[in-house]
């Protein structure tokens, strides 16, 4: 499944800010820490899960080619996920980020990972769209005293 979100800023700015881990667990609503993994291709991350009970670290291998695209292959509970994020400048200026979700899941979990790829790529957007607000405020242009 996909979809796409508008950030008023241009893709160099999106991708720095989407993959320092520090602003990670501010933009994305399922962590509650995040920390960078050394000696993994790309950039590796792990990070507490708060969706699954107990601080229960996972790994995900996240890829950039930078300015463009975001690609990650991890695992959340019984479900291997995949999701990839093409960044591309806006008409008009600032960018639009296309996510692309996948979940995989065998025996019982692979019904639910359909259902779940569903509405994964809605809670992806959901997190851009707070990255995208954030971004805007901090990088809005000054207002000259007066106006």
């Amino acid at each position: 499944m996909s979809g796409s979100v508008h950030f008023p800023v241009p893709p160099e700015v999106v991708i720095d800010y989407l993959a320092d881990p520090v602003n990670r667990a501010e933009w994305q609503s399922s962590l509650a820490r995040v920390e960078d993994v050394v000696g993994q291709v790309g950039v590796g991350q792990t990070w507490t899960d708060v969706t699954v009970p107990g601080p229960r670290p996972r790994m995900r291998t996240t890829e950039l080619v930078r300015p463009l695209r975001w690609a990650e292959t991890g695992t959340w509970g019984p479900f291997e996920a995949d999701l990839a994020l093409e960044l591309a400048p806006a008409p008009g200026g600032g960018c639009v980020v296309t996510v692309q979700v996948e979940l995989r899941g065998r025996g019982p979990a692979g019904l639910l990972a359909r259902a779940l790829g569903v509405v994964s790529p809605a809670a992806v957007r959901s997190d851009l769209r707070r990255a995208a607000r954030i971004l805007g405020e901090r990088h809005r242009p000054a207002t000259p005293a007066g106006s």
